[in-house]
């Protein structure tokens, strides 16, 4: 059974993630991948990233660190990563993947971001 914390972190997922090339695509392509069940449970102090489908790889030249906090080049403009969406944990996967969103007024939010292995 569902809690409601997690129907409405699914909620969140279904109707924020951006269209187009960012848009939620989980589509069974991940399903067979043994860090899915990591993925899943993958959050910020955001809360839950969702998924890996809903996430994006991002090429190492398009984040770094300035001044203590980490950017990221989304839609091609740098955006700091506020730090309550880093992802604390070691990353599993290797390169780094952001979860960005576009909220109500269509300004691109960051709900999470985990940095490549090894920084």
């Amino acid at each position: 059974m569902y809690r409601l914390n997690d129907l409405a972190v699914l909620a969140f997922c279904l109707t924020t993630l951006v269209p187009g090339q960012l848009f939620a695509r989980d589509d069974g392509r991940f399903a067979d991948s043994p860090l899915k069940p990591w993925f899943d449970r993958l959050a910020s102090g955001k809360g839950l990233c969702c998924s890996f489908a809903d996430g994006v790889r991002v090429q190492d030249v398009d984040w770094d660190m300035r001044d203590g906090h980490y950017r990221v080049r989304v839609y091609g403009q740098w955006l700091v990563v506020p730090d309550a969406a880093v992802v604390t944990e070691p990353n599993r996967f290797g390169p780094a993947v952001v979860w960005p969103y576009r909220d109500t007024d269509g300004t691109t939010q960051i709900r999470c971001f985990m940095p490549g292995a090894g920084t």
